[in-house]
Formats: C-alpha cells, structure tokens, sequence
C-alpha cells in the first residue's frame, strides 16, 4: 500500500462527488465507502477501498482511512479533514470534486500546449535528416552525373543548402534539449528558475498568475467551506499558490487582515486580483454572499486562463508550421538553383 501510486484527478473528483451524493442521502460514511467499493468490483482500487471501509468500521475518521489507503493528495485530506472536524462534510466534497475535475481541464489544456510544438519539432528534425541523408546527396549525384563536376556558384547554392539544414537542425535539437531540461526542473527542485524565466513572456507570466490565483481561490473557498476563519484559511490555502509573486502578495494582505481588515479588503488593497475581479469582493463580503463571489471569480479566473493558453497555442501554432515550411523551401531552393542554370545553359 505506501508504494501505491495516488488516484488521478478525475478518480478523486469522482470519488469525492459519489462520497458527497450518499451522504447527503443519508447513508452512513462507513456504508457509503462499502457501495464505492461494490461500484469498483475487482478493478485495481477494490483492496483500498475495502481497507478504507474496514478502518472506518473499526472507529477511524474518514481522513486517517483515506490518508492509510495513500490514493489521496495530500490537499483532498487537509480539506477532508476541515469539512469532518466543522460538520460541512458535504460541503467540501463537492467543492472538492468540482475542485479537481477543472484542474484535470487545466491540466490536459496544458499538455495540449506542448503535445503538438512537440510534434511539430519531431517533424522538423526528421525532415531535415531526411534531407541531410538522402535528399541533398541524391541532388548532388545527379548534377555531377549531368555536368561531370558542378561548376563553382552552382556548389555555392548546395553548400548553402547543407549549411542551412545543419544549422536548422542543431537549433531544433537544441530546443529539444532545452525543452526536457526544462520539464525536468519544473517537475524537480527547478520550478521557480522554470517559472522565472516564463515569467519574462507576457502570456506565459498571465497563464502563471491566473493558475496561481485560481489554486489559491479554489483552495480559500473550500477552507471557508469548511468553517475556517478568514485569516486562517488565506494561511493555509497560499501554499497551493505555488507561485512566487502570488504568494509575496497573499503575505502583504495576510498583514493587512492582522490589522483587522476583511480578506476583501485586503486583496483589494494588495491587488490581487485585476481591478474588474477586485471590485466584487468588496460587495460580496458585506452582503454576505463571499461564497458565491469566490465561486464565480474562480469562474472568471478559468475562462482567464484558458484564453490565455489559446493566445499562446494560436501563436506557437503558426510559428513552428512556418519555420516548418521555410525551411523546406529553403533548403529545396537551394537544389533546385544549380538544375535552373543547367536548363538554362542547355537551353
């Protein structure tokens, strides 16, 4: 069991929404674990379950069962633990379930951002090897074979052809390299150099920030949820942040509120939000309805987010398919200039 990898987003947003529809029918926790288990049958997280179900059955909480089964994260625990401790179990687990099903959204638009750059400098490489190997030489053969050697402006142009290639592919694999070095930092002890170093794009740094604020939104809201006081919940959900500059501004209002302002005010006097999202905090928080407010500011801050990931995907796009073709053509021009003046001497 501690080797066992966690469930995926989408089996926890599952999970937590099932766990939540049960209880509010009433069932009893412990009966509710059983039928999740009976739902699975043999699958491969049958055994977990049922040493969940057993754990609650001998006195555990819902928590210390699910925290043994280590199919968990460890934020889903925090949270469950809150929502047990405050009575709002419920509560939680759909905020929770809604919580990881739109990080699983974020996280495939993401992948989607690097799958097809991806595939399109695979492309490059192999074309340009193809090119070098095969292409450039076959040409050359044939001019020689045609002429008996190639004139000197004629072995210019696939000179040129050659260093183009070779050039256009040192760069492409260079990237490559730089691309992987990259990932690993960034899923390694190098994710704030990763992230300093995307901030200096605008769109890179917009898609960080609002990923940044949506996390910490989602996790404030789910800390109220569960009872918690403001300033207590900002303190504890500023760490699911995860990003530097965010988190230096949850600190400034943090301070804010130790001098008695609302989180509202705070976030608004630390500009935590853009202006637009700022101002419905103000008015949520005295009428009452911060819950709501949180709920469609985090909203706004989805839609933010993958705007800004289409912006980049429309701009990555076009790049790599032009760098794509002007390569091709380039090299192929480069050939084809030497055949011209053979047909042209011949003419």
């Amino acid at each position: 069991m501690a080797n066992q990898k966690k469930m995926d987003l989408l089996g926890v947003s599952a999970f937590c929404e099932s766990l939540a529809m049960m209880i509010g029918a009433g069932i009893p926790i412990g009966e509710a674990v059983s039928l999740l288990e009976q739902k699975d049958g043999d699958g491969v997280l049958a055994s977990s379950i049922r040493e969940m179900e057993k754990k609650i059955g001998e006195g555990h909480s819902l928590t210390k069962a699910m925290e043994e089964s280590t199919l968990f994260p460890e934020y889903a625990l925090r949270m469950i633990e809150a929502g047990e401790s405050t009575g709002k179990l419920e509560d939680v687990l759909k905020r929770l379930s809604s919580y990881y099903r739109e990080q699983n959204t974020i996280r495939e638009r993401l992948r989607s951002v690097l799958i097809y750059p991806a595939a399109m400098i695979v492309m490059i490489i192999v074309v340009l090897g193809i090119m070098l190997k095969w292409v450039l030489p076959a040409f050359s053969d044939v001019y020689e074979t045609l002429t008996g050697s190639l004139s000197a402006s004629s072995y210019r142009y696939i000179e040129y052809a050659y260093l183009f290639c070779r050039i256009a592919l040192i760069v492409m694999i260079v990237l490559v390299v730089v691309i992987v070095i990259g990932l690993l930092m960034y899923n390694g002890s190098g994710r704030k150099t990763v992230e300093k170093i995307l901030s200096k794009n605008p769109t890179c740094a917009a898609i960080l920030e609002d990923l940044a604020l949506y996390r910490f939104t989602s996790a404030f809201e789910v800390f109220l949820a569960s009872g918690e006081m403001q300033d207590l919940a900002l303190l504890n959900a500023k760490e699911m942040a995860a990003y530097e500059p965010v988190q230096e501004k949850l600190e400034k209002a943090a301070k804010r509120m130790e001098e008695g302002v609302g989180f509202a005010q705070a976030a608004n006097d630390v500009q935590l939000y853009e202006p637009i999202y700022g101002r419905m905090l103000i008015p949520g928080e005295r009428s009452g309805s911060t819950d709501s407010v949180l709920h469609r500011l985090n909203e706004l801050l989805l839609e933010s987010t993958n705007h800004s990931i289409d912006r980049l995907i429309n701009t990555v796009e076009p790049l790599l398919s032009g760098i794509l073709m002007i390569t091709i053509a380039a090299a192929l021009l480069s050939v084809m200039l030497p055949l011209i003046g053979i047909m042209n001497s011949i003419g």
